[in-house]
């Protein structure tokens, strides 16, 4: 399947233009464009859907989806909203991914079957929304609550990636100064030494061959990292390493606690939202799984699954897996209990959030003098290897 941006006529007589994704051929797209009632005028082919779904970033997504449910709640029909939300996009990836959907709709698809092909931009958890929204009569709903969520998980996102600014510049900055004293500091002491006739310690020679590496195959080293990154994603692409991976990311010390709290908030925000709108509570756990990514996660999620359809309680259910704290459990007792659920849950993910926040403030204030320490206890080393000879060679004049 392929993606091609056409100009077509209506009856009128009249030019526009879009992108028609999922055809095999220009013949195709002239097939499905007539019966619109168009006449294509011309069409140029363009990338996959895997690489506009590349194009697209959550900020984009959510909102979209913010306007998309603000106009559908004015009154305004599907294609409407989509017509006008495609005019607006400033992303020219998400455009054309609007402008397909908006043809699917104007040939009578539903709403989730024309978001079906961009799964992979818009998510399971989005998707499932709507299907829920359309088959209650409560679209309005479903799609403001998708927009509050996908809004949720990208300001959660964003404070915690602000809150690592600080450590990923110290990172950088310290690798930085090494690279240099390795380059330019190291090289100057080494012929000093040499035309001294001084001889070095152990130290002293293991950072003289370091330097001479790097400057003699520095040309080598964008590559290698290059190969290493890549090697490193397709390895975590296989199954059963992304399942070791994902697990070992919630028990690191130091940044699994947090990732932990986020997974699990994330997992209960979006359960809870989708039998809010009346999605079955399998299908709702399925797609929370998924919505995750985590291995781990999508694993309890099957285990929940199996336990809720022997006929066990939701609250016990999750009580027989650590990885959910007490209060989530307990919460999710008492919305059993009073028939409120999604409410209890919509709480405890409020609360996972709250902590998840102090986590990362705590974490972030018990990093900023380790990363310094760190630093300088590199540097002094390297300095302390640069400077031996020296003391050496002092002694010997005395």
């Amino acid at each position: 399947m392929a993606a091609y941006a056409y100009t077509a006529k209506d009856p009128a007589g009249n030019e526009l233009s879009g992108v028609y994704t999922n055809v095999n051929s220009v013949e195709t797209l002239r097939a499905e464009l007539m019966k619109l009632g168009y006449v294509l005028v011309r069409a140029q082919r363009e990338s996959g859907l895997g690489r506009l779904s590349a194009r697209v970033r959550q900020k984009d997504v959510a909102s979209f989806a913010f306007k998309f449910a603000g106009m559908y709640s004015a009154g305004l029909s599907l294609v409407r909203c989509l017509e006008a939300l495609e005019e607006q996009a400033g992303n020219r990836a998400l455009k054309n991914i609007l402008a397909d959907v908006r043809q699917r709709v104007e040939t009578g698809s539903s709403l989730r079957s024309a978001f079906e092909p961009h799964r992979k931009v818009f998510s399971d958890f989005f998707l499932g929304m709507i299907e829920a929204g359309e088959s209650s009569g409560e679209l309005s709903r479903a799609l403001d609550m998708s927009a509050r969520h996908l809004e949720k998980r990208l300001e959660l996102r964003q404070k915690i990636r602000g809150a690592f600014v600080y450590p990923v510049v110290v990172g950088v900055v310290c690798c930085i100064v090494v690279l240099v004293m390795l380059i330019f500091v190291v090289p100057m002491f080494s012929q000093l030494y040499a035309r001294l006739h001084v001889e070095l310690p152990g130290p002293t020679k293991a950072l003289v061959v370091l330097s001479l590496s790097l400057r003699s195959w520095w040309w080598a080293l964008p590559p290698s990292i290059a190969a290493v990154a890549l090697a490193l994603r397709r390895l975590t692409r296989n199954p059963r390493v992304r399942v070791c991976w994902d697990r070992w990311k919630i028990r690191v010390p130091l940044l699994g606690p947090l990732n932990h709290l986020v997974l699990v908030s994330q997992f209960i925000r979006t359960f809870g939202m989708l039998i809010s709108v009346g999605v079955p509570i399998m299908e709702a756990l399925d797609s929370a799984g998924k919505v995750v990514r985590n291995e781990e996660l999508a694993r309890i999620s099957g285990d929940l699954q199996e336990a809720i359809r022997v006929g066990r309680p939701v609250a016990e259910s999750l009580k027989a897996h650590t990885l959910f704290p007490s209060m989530v459990v307990q919460l999710a007792a008492s919305g059993e209990e009073a028939g409120v659920l999604a409410d209890m849950l919509a709480k405890a993910a409020d609360l996972l959030d709250k902590e998840t926040d102090r986590m990362a403030a705590s974490l972030l204030a018990k990093l900023e003098p380790a990363l310094t320490v760190i630093m300088g206890v590199i540097i002094g080393l390297i300095l302390m290897g640069v400077y031996l000879p020296m003391f050496d060679y002092m002694a010997r004049l005395k």
